[in-house]
């Protein structure tokens, strides 16, 4: 039984400069004001479509993501429509192969202290399920049989892609303290590296 941290890793090569001139040039063919563009102009332009609610312009723009996660998680992450996503299948892994070091892998959860006696029950629980699952797959079981009594807490991972004008909206609901902390703690560091990389489109979302 492995217990890793939650994880991203952003599968797009990202330039925010670059990425906003092609915006504003987009952008500003619904004003026909592209005699304004400068060389500094895009910043500005951005913010003030952010402000007036023109988000649209925005979806000419698309970042990747490959997020580790629980399962329970990605629940979450799909409810978003405007977007595409490629998951790792627990119909057709076979956790109990030695590809997967055969063994189970699992997120740990990050409202427990590892000396606490909730993580100890946890953690008890969750070799429990792995000794179970190698024991149906021992006797026959098909993977995707044996999954009925994988937990929320799998490690999974799942490839995101969605437009600018959809990220702002997964961030603006998975930042917020209403959302599940493990949730929380995936949308804030893919927040806090998306506000790094790109300039202004991401600035307005806060979170603490």
């Amino acid at each position: 039984m492995r217990i890793i941290a939650p994880s991203f890793e952003i599968l797009d090569e990202i330039n925010g400069e670059e990425m906003l001139k092609k915006i504003e040039r987009i952008g500003r063919v619904c004003y026909k004001s592209e005699a304004r563009i400068t060389e500094d102009s895009a910043a500005k332009f951005i913010t003030n479509i952010i402000q007036s609610g023109h988000g649209s312009v925005l979806e000419h723009e698309k970042i990747s993501v490959r997020i580790i996660c629980d399962r329970g998680v990605t629940h979450e992450i799909v409810r978003h429509r405007i977007a595409s996503y490629s998951q790792e299948s627990t119909r057709y892994c076979n956790y109990a192969n030695e590809k997967f070091g055969s063994e189970l892998t699992f997120i740990k959860p990050l409202f427990w202290a590892e000396d606490s006696e909730e993580y100890k029950c946890w953690k008890e629980t969750m070799q429990k399920i792995e000794d179970a699952y190698n024991y149906l797959m021992e006797r026959g079981a098909k993977p995707q049989e044996a999954r009925s009594i994988l937990p929320n807490s799998l490690k999974t991972e799942i490839i995101v892609t969605m437009n600018l004008r959809e990220w702002r909206h997964f961030f603006q609901l998975r930042t917020s303290h209403r959302s599940h902390p493990q949730m929380r703690e995936v949308a804030c560091a893919i927040l806090e590296e998306f506000q790094k990389r790109i300039p202004v489109v991401f600035d307005d979302i806060k979170y603490e």
